[in-house]
């Protein structure tokens, strides 16, 4: 192996490292020595006592959300669905932080955060009820289609930032994955992508502890999933996930971060995923009851109840008009599910190509035969 020797180039302007440009300090890109937190300590008390209710009210009326959701899968309503049950202080307050003109990447397992941004839930959950791959319209909610792949919403999460950045639009985009998202390509050519452009963009990293069943001591060695932003040259944040107000602090500031020029910021939640990866997933082969049980004791809205009714910020009232708002869109729920989605099977060969491939005209004519046959037969 050959040993370079700097003295050879020591004549050679701009090829030491560093001789062209002051290399970043890494002190400030440095994530939380500890998890941000904001129950439990005197910070609580500066919140806006109308924000915290808010932020109560959609923890509450998601919970029923996720237990909907799943009941409607196990009653044949859904194909699969993987529940947020545990990790809804991520999904509300990552909607709440956008404004308006913003956009929002959501993964499969954020459709409490898609409907939270005001989609309808029947529409949010068409992928995972197999209808059709989207079921709204992202441009008017400002919101990406749910992406299955792990970590490939991120890099376009970061084109349309920079690509609104560049027509003079306040644009921030906020890109959700998991943990097990951080070890994919896409993660790094996005993180990397957005740090060189200085794009308006949040990476918000629910670390639940598990890709599916794969522990995350088994897929980083790196002190923290935040610590990961300081190698590509923008802060990193570690917040405890399971605190709401303390999420949405964190992220407002990294939003605002964004827009005012500031670059890309990593964040780092830390949560629990409460119920199995989906349906046909058996958690009880990878983590222990204890475990379990431990983080039910952290659970998001168990602390913020507790920590608004110390507060004098919350009462029975509030409880139970959170309750019935729940109870109101679970029933919502059921009703719009009731009844099967007429589908037409020619819109697969829609919005594949703007100009559709000689294969794809020869497959849909195809079926177009088909079904033409059927209905003919039927018509007998």
């Amino acid at each position: 192996m050959t040993v370079l020797d700097h003295r050879h180039h020591a004549g050679v302007p701009g090829w030491l490292p560093g001789a062209t440009a002051p290399r970043t300090d890494p002190a400030p890109l440095l994530p939380d020595p500890s998890p941000v937190r904001a129950i439990g300590t005197p910070a609580l008390e500066k919140y806006d006592p109308a924000l915290l209710r808010e932020l109560y009210r959609r923890l509450v009326v998601g919970r029923r959300y996720n237990q909907q959701a799943t009941t409607l899968t196990k009653q044949g309503r859904l194909a699969v669905y993987p529940a947020s049950t545990g990790q809804e202080a991520c999904q509300v307050a990552a909607a709440l932080v956008l404004g308006e003109h913003d956009w929002l990447f959501p993964s499969y397992r954020d459709t409490l955060a898609v409907v939270s941004r005001g989609v309808d839930p029947l529409e949010a959950l068409t992928l995972l009820r197999g209808s059709a791959h989207t079921g709204y319209d992202p441009r008017a909610s400002r919101t990406a289609p749910l992406c299955t792949p792990l970590a490939t919403q991120a890099p376009h999460a970061v084109g349309l930032a920079h690509a609104a950045r560049l027509r003079g639009e306040p644009v921030v985009a906020l890109a959700m994955l998991g943990d097990g998202g951080t070890s994919e390509g896409d993660f790094h050519e996005a993180l990397n992508f957005a740090a060189v452009l200085d794009a308006p963009v949040v990476f918000l990293v629910q670390n639940n502890g598990y890709a599916i069943s794969v522990p995350l001591r088994a897929q980083s060695a790196a002190p923290s999933l935040a610590h990961k932003a300081v190698g590509y040259g923008m802060p990193g944040r570690l917040v405890d996930g399971n605190d709401a107000p303390a999420v949405h602090s964190v992220l407002t500031e990294a939003v605002e971060r964004a827009r005012a020029g500031g670059g890309p910021t990593l964040v780092e939640a830390l949560t629990y995923r409460i119920d199995a990866h989906t349906n046909a997933d058996d958690a009880t082969r990878y983590r222990t009851e204890p475990e379990v049980a431990a983080w039910r004791e952290h659970d998001p809205i168990l602390l913020m109840e507790r920590a608004l009714r110390g507060l004098g910020v919350l009462d029975d009232r509030l409880v139970r008009e959170a309750a019935d708002e729940a109870e109101a869109l679970a029933a919502r729920m059921r009703a719009e599910f009731h009844t099967d989605p007429e589908l037409d099977p020619m819109s697969l060969f829609a919005h594949v190509y703007a100009e559709p491939t000689p294969q794809l005209r020869e497959q849909a004519a195809q079926l177009a035969a088909e079904l033409a046959a059927e209905a003919e037969v039927a018509d007998r």
